[in-house]
């Protein structure tokens, strides 16, 4: 029995984290208790190092758009492109400023060619994607990039007559971006082009082309290779999930937020359970979205809750899906000052060790009935940890104290999280 939360503790690195989790998983998630602090980063991007280094993990899946991400994996991959250019393109919500980032991209394009001349086996090299769909607080992308590329991939290898329709015709029924994009749809869903009679049309050509991909997939793989296909799977699920989202977005029922907060997890977890398929990956997103508990969040219209990206995983993937949380003590730039000593943060804020990790199962035991308070942030920005949640948390890293970036990404814009 453990009566000491000391003993829960250990100095943190990639074995102490593989030693709390009964096998490696495929997916091991790390959330974080806020955006934009490159600290929490760096800590991200030194356990990557390790696992690549250790564990033989060769994928990391950040909480940036997954479109944008295929510009970061073909530079990390094959050196396309420049480095500044990477960050100014290939990430969503404002991450390309963070330094971290820059210095993540720039160690896995090292790796990839540290080996020889040639750079490392195709299936050794390390791997990036973005696990978001195309979606910010203020709107929802086009479905364009996502439905055209789709589109173009089966027009090259299939028969026209197969087919639902022509390039001109999608071009037509897609119309400018700028009606799909309208920042006043989001408050007002008559703003919305989302059910209009070009986006029901353009939901019925999608998923005809969904299932000619689906039914060609012999085919299609004899003729590009599983990579090519798998990105064209990418093009089907954010092309199908971007109208799926839009025709809510024109929804007036009091469960629209709730409604497409859930989509958005729907299309992480998509994109996660895809990565899963081609070998272990470290999964980096606020803790939110990588918890098995149900995510909660109050909007202008109220509270919403909803399933995380996480628990819609897990509930696939059982074991091989590790979600190890991360705590904090301090934000003082952004307000947030020593914990009191009644919450979880609060006690882990006493411990000597920084940075550690908690068995958080061994922690939840040695607390027993008396849990801990529910922390209250002074700021919108960052999320406590629940005590509730303690048993359904493989892991908890916590730090201390977080000082300012000198490159912090700002979201004060209320970028949703």
């Amino acid at each position: 029995m453990v009566t000491d939360i000391r003993d829960t503790v250990r100095t943190f690195d990639a074995a102490a984290v593989m030693g709390l989790l009964p096998a490696r998983p495929r997916l091991l998630a790390l959330g974080e208790p806020a955006h934009g602090e490159d600290t929490l980063l760096e800590l991200r991007n030194d356990l990557f190092r390790q696992l690549v280094e250790e564990e033989g993990y060769r994928t990391i899946a950040i909480e940036s758009d997954c479109l944008m991400g295929l510009v970061v994996d073909e530079y990390v991959a094959s050196g396309t492109g420049t480095l500044d250019e990477v960050m100014e393109r290939g990430f969503s919500h404002g991450f390309g400023a963070s330094a971290a980032n820059r210095e993540l991209v720039r160690w896995m394009r090292a790796y990839n060619v540290r080996a020889d001349s040639d750079g490392r086996p195709a299936a050794d090299r390390l791997r990036f994607a973005g696990f978001d769909g195309p979606l910010e607080i203020t709107h929802a992308a086009s479905p364009r990039q996502a439905l055209t590329a789709l589109y173009g991939y089966l027009a090259d290898r299939v028969d026209a007559d197969l087919l639902p329709c022509t390039s001109a015709t999608l071009d037509q029924l897609l119309g400018t971006d700028g009606r799909w994009t309208d920042p006043a749809a989001m408050l007002d869903p008559a703003r919305s082009v989302g059910r209009s009679a070009d986006a029901k049309e353009l939901r019925l050509l999608a998923d005809d082309l969904v299932a000619l991909l689906d039914a060609q997939t012999p085919h299609l793989l004899a003729a590009t290779s599983r990579a090519g296909l798998d990105r064209a799977r990418l093009y089907a699920r954010t092309a199908t999930g971007l109208l799926r989202y839009h025709h809510w977005m024109a929804d007036t029922s009091p469960a629209r937020m709730t409604r497409l907060c859930a989509l958005r997890d729907a299309m992480m977890a998509d994109n996660l359970l895809a990565l899963a398929e081609r070998g272990p990956a470290l999964v980096h997103a606020h803790n939110s979205h990588l918890q098995r508990e149900k995510s909660a969040m109050r909007m202008w219209q109220g509270p919403v809750e909803w399933w995380s990206a996480g628990a819609l995983v897990n509930a696939r993937l059982g074991d091989e899906y590790a979600f190890v949380a991360t705590a904090l003590g301090t934000i003082r730039h952004q307000g947030v000052d020593t914990p009191p000593h009644d919450t979880v943060e609060g006690l882990l804020y006493a411990l000597p060790a920084d940075p550690c990790v908690i068995d958080a199962p061994r922690l939840s035991t040695a607390l027993g009935d008396t849990r801990p308070a529910p922390r209250v942030s002074p700021w919108f920005g960052y999320a406590p940890l629940d005590p509730a949640h303690l048993a359904g948390i493989d892991g908890v890293v916590f730090i201390k104290d977080v000082p300012q970036s000198l490159g912090r990404t700002d979201h004060s814009d209320g970028t949703r999280k």
